[in-house]
């Protein structure tokens, strides 16, 4: 179910193994959220978007990006991409696009087919079901955008605009206008650079701080640097070594006005910024503590500090939902989710998702490596270990990301980009194991 980023390459690993399978697209396009104005109506790209991680290290393996895209391609050039994608492998016309899948139930044990899908076309026509025994979810999760909870005192009493960052498209919104844009992770401070060059004048408020990664360090793509042997070693020399190329090449983030990190680099999803620090650094971004109320056009912050404003931007994240599972199938409480290396549910047999993590660094690699392992589990070829050892590995794994990252609903699905992709290839082989042995 989806055809953005995570779909396509589950479609084309399961074709490229010879299963045959239905694709069910929202939209009448591929790309999902890279796709600008996309009329699936969930898309949150803005005009200016472009990718944060280089071609080299999100392409997939199966076709890599061309040499002619430039380190960092714009929203268009991905969605070209992905359109080309698609044509490669003769894609399209297994994708039933304007269809939204509304209802995904479990059938009873012993029918054979353990599903029933339930499916209508946007543009008119009655509800279908079909059954299936294998389903594999790939609608992303940047697509239910989460305001604040519960939402700041006197939010109610201000007359200017409150918009959520998966709504914004271009800095027009802002023209001369007094902005304040909560948050500090990619979104906020791409709205807030675009913001300040515009606006009157632009704040960014933010819970704590950040470490801010550029996009080049020495003249490279950054994540060129940290696809290095050292970045599958140990976290602590990852991370000595992490902090001493971002003080080497840009100094502390409080130089620059920003909070100090009340966290080690690398134990948050990071932000990535090549224009940020420059802003502040000239004055055209004031730094803001967190929100604690409005009071009409005035907007009070924990410090005791206040600004009055007409434009606030809530740059807070998003929801981790399934509107088509009930939630004794799926329940996604605080944005967390229980399956078994962050693909297979340990309860329901055959139900599968892909590109539900939130790595450091590339999704599309981790997709593709997560589809393989899927197609050896839809095809027989490999096998799952018992639903009790399953939940000790959730558990692991929930344990583990408390002790890594940050605590917040922004990293119940984080990921270390190749540490992850070896438990996968490792989970594979096990998997075969498994099947091989009966």
């Amino acid at each position: 179910m989806g055809a953005g980023s995570s779909g396509i390459t589950a479609a084309q690993v399961l074709q490229a193994r010879g299963v045959a399978f239905d694709c069910f697209e929202a939209g009448s396009g591929v790309g999902g959220n890279w796709r600008y104005g996309n009329d699936n109506e969930m898309s949150s790209a803005y005009e200016s978007l472009h990718v944060n991680t280089s071609r080299q290290m999100m392409e997939y393996a199966a076709y890599p990006m061309p040499d002619s895209l430039p380190d960092y391609p714009g929203h268009r050039q991905i969605a070209q991409y992905f359109d080309d994608f698609v044509d490669h492998f003769r894609l399209r016309e297994k994708i039933t696009f304007r269809t939204e899948v509304t209802k995904v139930e479990p059938l009873p044990e012993g029918e054979g087919d353990r599903y029933a899908v339930t499916f209508r076309a946007r543009d008119g026509g009655e509800p279908q079901t079909r059954t299936y025994r294998d389903v594999v979810v790939a609608n992303g999760h940047h697509w239910d955008p989460r305001w604040p909870e519960p939402s700041f005192p006197g939010a109610e009493t201000f007359p200017g605009e409150q918009m959520h960052a998966h709504y914004y498209r271009d800095a027009e919104p802002m023209v001369g206008k007094r902005v304040l844009v909560l948050g500090i992770g990619n979104s906020a401070c791409d709205i807030a650079v675009e913001s300040s060059r515009v606006a009157q004048s632009t704040d960014l408020a933010m819970r704590r701080g950040a470490h801010i990664l550029p996009k080049y360090m020495f003249g490279m793509p950054t994540d060129h640097l940290t696809d290095s042997p050292l970045a599958r070693g140990p976290l602590v020399l990852q991370q000595l070594a992490m902090g001493a190329l971002l003080r080497l090449s840009q100094g502390r983030v409080t130089d620059y006005g920003l909070p100090e990190p009340d966290h080690a680099v690398l134990h948050a999803h990071p932000t990535v910024s090549q224009d940020l620090l420059n802003r502040l650094g000239h004055g055209d971004i004031k730094v803001r503590p967190h929100i604690d109320r409005f009071e009409g056009s005035k907007v009070f912050f924990t410090d005791g500090g206040s600004g009055e404003y007409d434009v606030v931007v809530y740059c807070t994240g998003y929801r981790v939902s399934f509107p088509f599972f009930t939630d004794a199938v799926m329940r996604t409480e605080d944005n967390r989710v229980d399956l078994y290396r962050r693909v297979a549910h340990p309860d329901h047999p055959g139900l599968y998702f892909v590109g539900l993590i939130q790595p450091l660094g590339a999704i599309m690699p981790l997709a593709e490596a997560q589809a393989q392992w899927v197609a050896d589990l839809v095809t027989g070829a490999g096998g799952l270990p018992s639903v009790g050892e399953m939940r000790r590995q959730i558990a692991a794994y929930d344990a583990n990301v408390r002790k890594r990252f940050v605590s917040s609903k922004r990293h119940t699905l984080e990921v270390d980009f190749h540490r992850y992709r070896a438990e996968i290839q490792k989970e594979r082989r096990r998997s075969r194991w498994r099947a091989a042995q009966g």
